[in-house]
């Protein structure tokens, strides 16, 4: 009980201190640093309890922080109890630019009443100058991103293989650090966004040993922490922001011995954070009109096309491929435009790429591998296809060409093969009718009475009947089927869903392997394929626009085409950019199936 009376009597006499004493935050910092140099900011508090907010350091980078230590002490003098206590939060930063910069003040906020700190007010030099009241000299990276000269034990290259690019031209970025310390690990790192590039990660050795380098005279331990593959997607400017990391330094904690050296000393892992400096680019837009079959690609191309069969039945699938190779962003390059027949039906292409990432860029080839189905018989060309890219080497637009070919399509065995799909009967058939014409007999032959009553049988006249009808009915059901058929907008507004429906099972089955790049095609190819023959726009029209402004005729209302856009969206990025989960998969294969059965139930199933 006694003990419960005294811990009672502490609290509230620490209380009262407390709550007597004079709440201040106190400022520690350096009033001149150099540009690059990285330094700490500390604020101390001398109560608890309350919140502490930091400002903003919007004029230099925040490297890590806040560290926040304690400290408590309680004095007795004359019988009269004192306790003080305070709250430390250390941050990191690194200053950038040269200038005059003033950090706004902190606060502390204890029972709605906030307390506030001095602003801070330091000034960054150049390099060059004298720094009066700085640390230890520690430079940053010049723009360029190169290593001019050394600059303190440790520090963190961000470099670049190019400074002035086109937009599409790929970049070689690399992430290096210096050291003169002994490092015993990196903590954490944080990249930067890569804000308007296409971002393909290399592959780099892990880094198990530093190499020596000669910086200026000065030795470093070297190692290459990160390269990237960067593609700029706007011209201009841009800014790649530092990398921030933080590692683990080995640090002496006991005294060095004379006679033994470091043998018996005892050491630690101290996290220290380093960043580097940002690096600008120079992208320059592709110059004048693109040529109408512009790939996208920049970089070097060839090309060239084969073709399956030269000789089918009609109705019977020709298998042609373009298979375009060379360097540059092949991620990228579009469906080459083609001209066919209309006898022809075309499907989406299959598209299938083989691309290898290095520092020296991208470089493969990707296959478009189309399904050609001719719907009459005859001679058809396939003409030669032309596909452009910019070379960066010339700084011109360039042009790559295929081969043309020829097929020929034969009427086959089927009943139906005489028969076009769009005009009813060929002039190929006409010729052949005659052939089954007997001429009439001229000779007078002699009749004989017969006693066979076969012909005054009623079952016979029945059986006549019964024939007759049947006939009626199939040689209507037939002229149907033709002319049904002869329409084949019809015949692909009808199939559109049905077709849809096959290739979303097949994105399912990807799905259920974890395919997931290939699942993100098949649906893809499913609404491209059901919009383009249920809206009867070929396949070289569609677009999203295009494809709007048809649905918003059909009375579509604009949420529809809204989750149409946001489905479109979410596979192309995906396709570019893989990252999608299962779940996220499954997301798409819905709003896919729903927006099917949204336009079937608005356009009536294209009965």
């Amino acid at each position: 009980m006694n003990i419960r009376v005294l811990i009672l009597f502490l609290v509230i006499l620490l209380r009262q201190t407390a709550n007597s004493q004079d709440i201040t935050v106190e400022a520690q910092y350096p009033s001149v640093v150099e540009a690059g140099q990285q330094f700490s900011v500390s604020w101390t508090v001398n109560s608890g309890g309350g919140q502490f907010t930091a400002p903003s350091f919007q004029d230099f980078y925040k490297l890590m922080g806040p560290q926040t230590s304690y400290s408590s002490s309680t004095q007795i003098i004359n019988g009269k109890m004192s306790h003080e206590t305070s709250y430390t939060y250390t941050y990191y930063l690194q200053a950038m630019n040269e200038g005059v910069f003033v950090i706004a003040p902190a606060t502390f906020t204890l029972k709605n009443k906030s307390f506030f700190s001095d602003s801070l007010r330091i000034e960054v030099i150049g390099t060059g100058k004298p720094a009066s009241g700085a640390g230890s000299r520690q430079e940053g990276v010049p723009d360029d991103g190169s290593v001019s000269e050394a600059r303190g034990d440790l520090f963190l290259e961000l470099s670049v293989n190019k400074r002035t690019v086109y937009v599409g031209e790929p970049v070689v970025a690399s992430v290096k650090i210096y050291t003169r310390v002994d490092l015993s690990g990196i903590n954490e790192i944080k990249y930067p966004a890569f804000t308007s590039f296409l971002k393909t990660d290399l592959e780099t050795p892990p880094l198990n040993a530093l190499r020596q380098e000669n910086v200026n005279g000065t030795i470093y331990g070297t190692g290459v922490i990160q390269q990237f593959l960067l593609y700029p997607q706007i011209s201009g400017e841009i800014t790649i922001d530092p990398v921030q990391i933080t590692v683990l330094v080995q640090k002496r904690t006991g005294s060095r011995d004379p006679f033994f050296g470091d043998f018996f000393s005892t050491f630690q892992s101290v996290p220290r954070a380093v960043a580097s400096r940002p690096v600008k680019i120079n992208v320059r837009p592709l110059p004048g009109t693109k040529p109408d079959d512009f790939s996208g690609v920049v970089g070097r191309l060839n090309i060239k096309s084969d073709i399956s069969k030269d000789s089918v039945n009609v109705n019977d699938a020709v298998t042609y491929r373009i298979t375009v190779s060379g360097t540059g962003n092949l991620k990228l390059a579009s469906v080459p435009s083609m001209k066919l027949s209309p006898d022809i039906e075309v499907y989406d292409p299959k598209i299938t790429d083989e691309i290898k990432n290095s520092t020296s860029g991208s470089s493969g080839q990707k296959t478009f591998e189309y399904l050609l189905i001719p719907r009459h018989h005859g001679d058809f060309t396939i003409p030669p296809v032309t596909y452009s890219y910019f070379n960066s080497s010339t700084g011109k637009y360039e042009k790559v060409t295929t081969k043309g070919h020829r097929f020929h399509a034969r009427k086959g065995t089927d009943q139906n093969a005489g028969i076009t799909v769009y005009g009813g009967v060929s002039k190929e058939d006409v010729k052949y009718v005659g052939k089954d014409i007997r001429f009439i007999k001229t000779n007078a032959g002699r009749l004989m009475k017969s006693s066979n009553i076969i012909l005054s049988n009623r079952s016979f006249y029945s059986g006549y009947a019964i024939a007759l009808i049947a006939f009626l009915v199939v040689l209507f059901v037939r002229r149907e089927h033709i002319r049904r058929n002869a329409d084949l907008t019809a015949v692909k507004n009808r199939k559109a869903a049905r077709i849809a429906v096959l290739r979303l099972r097949e994105a399912s089955a990807c799905m259920e392997r974890n395919e997931i790049d290939r699942f993100h095609e098949e649906v893809l190819k499913a609404i491209w394929g059901y919009l383009g023959d249920k809206l009867n726009i070929p396949v070289a029209d569609l677009s999203r626009n295009n494809v709007s402004e048809v649905l918003r005729e059909k009375g579509i209302d604009e949420a529809t085409i809204q989750d149409l856009t946001d489905l479109l969206d979410s596979c192309e990025y995906a396709r570019y950019a893989p990252s999608a989960t299962g779940n996220e998969a499954a997301q798409i294969y819905e709003k896919a199936s729903g927006f099917i059965r949204t336009i079937e139930n608005s356009t009536g199933g294209g009965r």
